[in-house]
């Protein structure tokens, strides 16, 4: 069912008032019109409107000046100016200082009922992109995570028992594989929910500066210290720090982080006084911390601080039973984000990607789906939409254990995506017959 899409109307000139009413009610918009500024305000403070319809020139207040208010009241709300031949420089100002558009008196009609339904368009979409980031973000727990596989399930059911705890996790497994979402859901799921949740990379922080990034400083402790500044540890104070890509983190500042995890207390740079945090801390990393102990680039000590329990989260290529679910879901995430009645791939679509050994993990999916979205035409996802280092791949990383018939079925696929679903060349080019060449199609559920 179509969204209804609320419009509010203030302009001082009936005729004005009444003829937009009429046309954009007949549009089957929830109309709301007044007279003045004032009462515009009043109402957006009680009722969300997607498009607020503003004459440049008001009794009360300088139309101009009222787009702001409107804008910091109902931020969602987009606004589209009126303006007559003679202010029509006044409705470019407006676009500058917010406006979504402006409208010219006397204009046809089917023109401003088209930039009211754009207008209302643009705000539904970013509300409900907004909603997704909320799942995604903040409020995400384990009923979001994607996955049924055992090696999933596995992670899952440990960092469940775990979440309520205050215990230190350590999250393991390849750049890709969701080591942020896993210690989103941890935090969520755990008594310090309502706190905040602070994550950094390490590997993002230039070595000298990882220290004042993660305590912070006080005025004057080097040159351009011109204030004090928090440091995570403290911004995330009765939270959760997740520090990811900890085996980057410098010798110095992990003996002070093994202080903090041992004294909930640390030292900014510059200062001699103790400043004390009550903070849970989850680590990630994709490199072999026990080979960074042997060679002198991870203490020892901080390894079994952080090591307490430990959470090996599966590659994607590990968990192909998941690899259908996962499409669906970021294929309905991205028609929501870009607008677009897209809602299924075909089975060719996925039939290659499971050949896939995604060395990118879930992150790489993420970026074909999206990138598959973007390009697509028809009504679902096809291997046309798919990028040509797919097949590259899939034909260059055949391991020793894939079957024959996996290596067949590869190529075949392969080369009847490069010849465009030409069956008559495909078999010329494999060396088949036309027979031979529908059945294994058929076999593989490929049109």
């Amino acid at each position: 069912m179509t969204e209804k899409k609320s419009v509010l109307i203030i302009d001082d000139e009936p005729n004005i008032r009444t003829l937009l009413t009429r046309i954009l009610s007949l549009e089957d918009c929830d109309v709301t019109s007044f007279e003045t500024a004032k009462e515009g305000i009043d109402v957006v403070d009680r009722k969300f409107f997607h498009v607020a319809l503003v004459d440049v020139l008001l009794p009360d207040m300088n139309g101009i000046d009222l787009i702001r208010i409107l804008r910091e009241r109902s931020p969602e709300t987009e606004v589209i100016v009126i303006t007559a031949f003679a202010t029509i420089h006044d409705g470019v100002k407006a676009i500058k200082n917010g406006a979504y558009d402006y409208i010219e008196k006397g204009k046809d009609e089917d023109e401003i009922i088209q930039k009211v339904k754009n207008a209302a368009e643009k705000v539904i979409l970013k509300l409900r992109v907004k909603q997704l980031e909320n799942v995604i973000g903040k409020n995400i727990g384990f009923a979001a995570l994607t996955g049924k596989s055992r090696a999933f399930s596995d992670a899952v059911e440990v960092a469940k028992k775990v979440a309520a705890t205050d215990t230190t996790v350590l999250l393991l497994g390849e750049t890709g594989t969701g080591k942020e979402l896993f210690a989103q859901a941890i935090h969520n799921s755990s008594k310090r929910k309502d706190k905040k949740f602070c994550a950094i990379n390490c590997s993002a922080i230039p070595k000298d500066l990882q220290e004042s990034e993660l305590f912070g400083y006080v005025k004057g402790a080097f040159t351009g210290a011109i204030k004090d500044k928090k440091g995570i540890f403290e911004e995330a104070d009765e939270g959760t720090i997740f520090l990811d890509e900890i085996g980057d983190m410098n010798l110095d500042t992990q003996a002070k982080f093994l202080r903090v995890l041992e004294t909930n207390s640390f030292n900014k740079v510059g200062d001699t006084r103790n400043t004390h945090v009550n903070v849970r801390v989850i680590s990630a990393t994709n490199k072999d911390l026990k080979s960074g102990i042997e060679k002198g680039n991870f203490k020892n000590d901080l390894y079994y601080r952080l090591n307490t329990i430990s959470i090996y989260l599966p590659a994607l290529r590990e968990r192909k039973d998941d690899l259908q679910l996962l499409i669906n879901k970021f294929i309905e995430n991205y028609s929501v984000k870009f607008g677009k009645n897209i809602f299924k791939a075909n089975s060719e679509f996925i039939s290659i990607l499971q050949a896939y050994t995604f060395p990118g993990n879930i992150r790489e999916l993420k970026n074909i789906i999206e990138r598959a979205l973007i390009l697509c035409n028809g009504s679902e996802l096809t291997a046309k939409d798919l990028p040509e280092e797919i097949f590259e791949n899939n034909s260059h990383n055949i391991s020793q254990s894939d079957s024959l018939k996996e290596i067949e079925k590869q190529h075949i696929l392969k080369v009847y995506l490069e010849n465009n679903h030409n069956k008559t060349i495909t078999a010329e080019k494999l060396g088949i017959g036309s027979v031979t060449l529908y059945r294994k199609l058929k076999e593989y559920d490929v049109e």
